[in-house]
């Protein structure tokens, strides 16, 4: 019987689904057909398969050859599939023990020489295949590290495909194999940099409160301000107060960065939340994700679980802003397109930074400034009001006073607030343990206003009044909430009082009155 089978793995979106490749080789003319929904790059693997294959020193079959991609209603795409349908073709020619590859998934890209090159996507696909119960993959030596991250999987590097025919078939492998368990000798582990210091931030009190704030309870955070305040400095801050990923949450953001393709040759699990700072003529397709065929993820999400920020906030497109509201309420994204639908997470903290209009000199009383009131306004409202209105935090940034520049004065560095984080987001975890919450951000509105976490009527008077003259929406009035609760766990306190109500209602709007 000249039929072959093995497994490999089928991406759509973050999720996984198991691929029985089985080749058939037939009498009848030499001709090599690929079925199952290929895309271009996955039906182009027919010259890569055979040219790797002769060049191995392997014999390849010139029949009639017919691979299968079962189920063949999913869309599967790219090049990963390389090595699973050259060794499903050397079963069914009779080269490769069909026992040996039975429950066995094979992920890899073949050169023409017949070297395994890495893939995206490593780790959502070894992932997927422990869900399955398969328990043995067969990856490029440069996706090792990454494949050994999932629990529990038996996990077989190999750099050529001569190397992994001849541990099928039991011979010593090739000079150039590299065994199984060794590091592939071509990776070098790129050096950590270290996270810039809040110490080196100049004054700006206000806004240090706010970035801490946000940082406890995960808030969305708008800093408005001149050119030169220091907006930057402080969003490139924010990733350094936040603590370490939990296993979960690190497997998860390790599996983003992988399909993306954007986690170094080598890497261990990302254990660090990220930090994504498109440029602002980045389109919807780069910051929500996007390609032809099944999409690809974009910036929000490989900033999950880490930080998303936005310099020039008004420069982006209107589109791309508005693009971020599915995400900031549901922490995820769902992209359909003409061959299916991905998910993709997306729970980051969205950090925007604007100046106050298009010379940026508008702050304070404005008197060097040279827009007209109208070109200021329409600077501004090019961060729409529904987009907004998800911002928890929204502070002006003032410019740096003479006074704020003393040499003496001894800034709180990094560590200390990072401290105070940590453990306001420690008191968070024990109120919302069981409920699937991590941080106040995340807590849904109607919680907080009804039953055991209600504030006294007294603390959120001034909040039920904005509601009541139209000039705090219900949204707002449960954010507002959230940041209070934050307050609360900063202080080390039991439930908001009108001063934490007070506080957190105007950090949402100062930057608001400003504009």
């Amino acid at each position: 019987m000249a039929l072959g089978r093995t497994l490999g793995v089928a991406l759509v979106g973050i999720d996984g689904h198991l691929v029985d490749v089985e080749a058939d080789v037939a009498s009848g003319l030499p001709a090599f057909t690929i079925t199952g929904l290929p895309d271009t790059a996955l039906g182009q693997a027919r010259d890569r398969v055979r040219a790797a294959t002769v060049n191995s020193g392997v014999a390849f079959p010139m029949r009639r050859l017919t691979v299968n991609l079962s189920p063949a209603s999913l869309p599967k795409g790219g090049t990963g599939f390389d090595l699973a349908i050259a060794v499903a073709l050397l079963v069914a020619a009779q080269t490769v023990p069909q026992a040996t590859v039975t429950r066995v998934v094979h992920l890899g890209e073949l050169g023409l020489d017949g070297r395994v090159w890495r893939v995206r996507g490593v780790l959502p696909a070894v992932l997927a295949a422990a869900r399955a119960g398969v328990d043995r993959v067969v990856v490029p030596a440069s996706n090792a590290a990454e494949a050994a991250l999932v629990p529990g999987v038996e996990v077989h590097s190999t750099r050529t495909l001569a190397g992994l025919v001849a541990t099928y078939r039991g011979e010593p492998p090739p000079d150039l194999e590299l065994q199984c368990g060794e590091d592939d000798a071509e990776v070098v582990a790129e050096p950590q940099l270290a996270s810039p210091d809040l110490a080196d931030v100049v004054g700006q009190h206000e806004a240090r409160t706010s970035l801490e704030v946000a940082a406890a309870g995960g808030h969305h955070l708008l800093l408005l301000g001149p050119p030169g305040a220091g907006k930057t400095m402080l969003a490139s801050r924010l990733p350094g107060l936040l603590p370490d990923l939990d296993p979960e949450a690190a497997l998860e953001v390790t599996a983003v960065h992988s399909l993306a393709g954007s986690l170094p040759a080598g890497a261990g699990l990302v254990v660090r939340p990220p930090f994504v700072d498109p440029h602002h003529t980045a389109t919807p397709a780069a910051i929500v994700g996007g390609g032809a065929g099944v999409p690809r993820p974009g910036a929000a999400s490989r900033a999950h679980r880490g930080v998303l920020f936005l310099d020039e906030a008004p420069e982006f497109d209107a589109r791309v802003l508005d693009a971020l509201r599915q995400p900031l309420e549901q922490g995820e994204l769902v992209i359909h397109r003409s061959r299916g639908s991905a998910r993709y997470p997306a729970r980051f903290q969205l950090v925007l930074a604007a100046n106050p209009c298009p010379c940026g000199r508008a702050s304070g009383k404005g008197v060097e400034c040279s827009c007209t009131p109208m070109a200021r306004r329409r600077y501004l409202h090019r961060l729409s009001g529904p987009l907004l209105d998800r911002v928890d935090l929204q502070v002006e940034v003032r410019p740096v006073t003479r006074a704020a520049m003393d040499p003496d004065a001894t800034p709180e560095c990094t560590a200390v607030v990072a401290g105070r984080v940590r453990g306001a987001r420690e008191a968070q975890a024990r109120r919302w343990a069981g409920t699937g919450w991590r941080l106040n951000a995340e807590v849904p509105g109607p919680v907080l206003r009804r039953g055991r976490w209600r504030c006294h009527p007294t603390a959120t008077a001034v909040l039920d009044r904005g509601v009541e003259r139209g000039t705090l929406s219900v949204r707002g009035y449960d954010r507002v909430l959230r940041t209070a609760w934050t307050l609360v766990d900063l202080r080390g306190g039991e439930s908001p009082g009108p001063d934490d109500v007070a506080t957190a209602f105007l950090l949402r709007q100062q930057g608001r009155v400003a504009a």
